[in-house]
């Protein structure tokens, strides 16, 4: 046990301190090698209509735009889930939930996370000689060996879980609105239905709860510090990087109207697009200070808007999923409407991925494991299936070729989560399960298992409002092809090496820093 002792120790010391750059950039020793340096962004419930690349009503993404007219914008690009930790743990696995495990959303509670047999894009690189780090949300579980710096992270800075599932002294923009966390040692209140009243939400550095509650104000630029340093100290070592942030925006709560940030009194959403938007320019900033020529950086989100936040959620574009709207509810994050997962995506490496190109190719979050796997020139994990592709030769600009095939899985709205009832094939997309998340207005759309899916020619109907007819010759022609994609991947999965996560519940395992202070209240940074 004596070296999870020593891992423990050092990783646990402040990224500021003597020993975490001792431990993570020289132990292993420097290498020479031309692999390139990998930074990762995700996006959290922004909407593909919130780049300004791709819909003309934002003007709030410039830096974003810029990469865009610098590298690759991935128009039919999608998240492997539409809602948290099933699209993060398929972003570190490239495997789908019915294969990693992880089909619906881990709680401040929850004693399980990510299934520690599953390994992550992180193992895989540390391994291949790679220093890592990750910045951000988590969401793959917190007690334990389910912790971040146990998963491959030489390096951790963020919250555990979304930013919601916490009380803060200022808690930001919600709908409805939560109060803050209370004061002192003052008297404890019962949990409301939406907010997290007596459980203050934790910033960790490495193994280290350094303040809770977080201050949101300031938890963007302290982001973007983090980032730069690591990128700086990766870089000082001789060594390829790996550089994971996931993002708070556009995760409600959004920060405060702040007006000398804001002096064109835009929206609240607005104004935190351009927040984040700014955050993204500074790590770009720094990679092209730094080592622009061999670091690949990508841009994606996890999922769609989350409408039930009206005018604190972001735009889907044209993806309105017309026909569910008319049913009620949603069709944007939580739904297998293309508002739920089609996501904004960009490329950026300069002199290898081509500038100012738009990719029509199918691809997806999933594809992000084993394309950066292939690019840092190490090897897949043994003995399991991947869903995602490699898709160097789409962002290196040889080919137009994604999937064919894509799965949709439930993701709350209607259905078993992660059950695989939503199929894309080419141009064509089935639905066998229908229902809306919550709306603004409180409404939510019925569940409808249909036996004959519903077939949608998104060339045709990207709106997705009228369905192909049941008795066209389109939809028979499209029909046994969809059945036998649905029957090829499910004896698939039968014959993978599967994981099961632990969804059990504890309350002895919240984070909590101070368990004698109301709200689990301290700041040691």
């Amino acid at each position: 046990m004596g070296w999870l002792f020593l891992k423990v120790l050092l990783v646990g010391v402040s990224f500021s301190g003597f020993l975490y750059p001792l431990m993570d950039f020289c132990l292993r020793g420097k290498t020479t090698s031309q692999k390139p340096n990998i930074v990762i962004i995700l996006a959290d419930d922004m909407g593909w209509g919130d780049l300004g690349a791709n819909w003309a009503e934002t003007m709030d993404t410039a830096n974003l735009d810029k990469m865009a007219s610098e590298g690759m914008r991935f128009v039919d690009f999608h998240a492997a889930a539409s809602t948290c930790s099933p699209s993060r743990a398929s972003l570190l696995t490239g495997r789908l939930g019915l294969r990693n495990g992880v089909t619906h959303n881990f709680a401040v509670t929850s004693v399980g996370g990510l299934p520690l047999n599953e390994t992550t894009l992180a193992e895989v690189l540390r391994q291949a000689g790679y220093v890592t780090g990750m910045i951000g949300k988590w969401h793959l579980g917190h007690h334990g060996s389910y912790h971040p710096s146990f998963r491959g992270f030489d390096y951790y800075f963020g919250i555990p879980y979304s930013h919601d599932m916490g009380c803060t002294d200022a808690p930001g923009l919600n709908h409805p609105p939560c109060p803050a966390c209370p004061p002192g040692r003052g008297p404890s209140r019962s949990l409301g239905r939406d907010c997290y009243t007596d459980l203050a939400l934790p910033l960790y550095e490495n193994l280290h709860i350094v303040e809770q509650p977080v201050n949101l104000s300031s938890l963007a630029q302290r982001y973007a510090e983090k980032a730069t340093q690591f990128i700086q100290q990766a870089s000082a070592s001789g060594r390829p990087f790996l550089l994971y942030v996931g993002l708070a925006h556009m995760h409600v709560p959004l920060a405060g109207p702040r007006p000398w940030a804001n002096p064109w009194g835009r929206s609240p959403y607005c104004a935190g697009l351009r927040e984040m938007d700014s955050l993204v320019g500074r790590i770009k900033d720094e990679v092209d200070h730094t080592a622009k020529e061999n670091t690949f950086l990508w841009f994606t989100g996890d999922n769609g808007p989350w409408a039930q936040k009206c005018e604190l959620a972001g735009s889907v574009g044209p993806f309105t999923g017309l026909w569910q709207a008319r049913q009620g509810g949603s069709p944007a994050k939580q739904t297998t409407w293309e508002g739920g997962h089609r996501v904004p995506a960009l490329a950026y490496w300069p002199g290898r991925v081509p500038a100012n190109v738009t990719s029509t190719a199918l691809l997806s979050v999933l594809d992000i494991f084993p394309t950066v796997v292939a690019l840092a020139q190490a090897s897949l994990p043994q003995g399991r299936h991947f869903d995602g592709l490699d898709a160097s030769e789409v962002l290196l600009g040889r080919s137009q070729m994604g999937h064919e095939v894509l799965f949709h899985p439930n993701s709350g709205a209607a259905g078993e989560p992660g059950a695989l009832q939503t199929v894309r094939l080419g141009r064509y997309k089935a639905f066998y399960v229908t229902g809306g998340a919550r709306a603004c207005d409180g409404s939510t759309g019925p569940e409808q298992q249909h036996r004959l899916p519903l077939i949608f020619d998104l060339q045709d109907d990207v709106a997705e409002g009228v369905p192909l007819p049941r008795g066209g010759a389109e939809y028979q022609a499209v029909l046994p092809k969809v059945r036998k994609v649905l029957a090829d991947v499910f004896q698939d999965i039968a014959n993978d090496n599967v994981s099961r996560a632990d969804y059990t519940q504890d309350p002895s395992v919240i984070p909590c820093c101070n368990p004698y202070q109301v709200a689990c209240r301290c700041q040691t940074e």
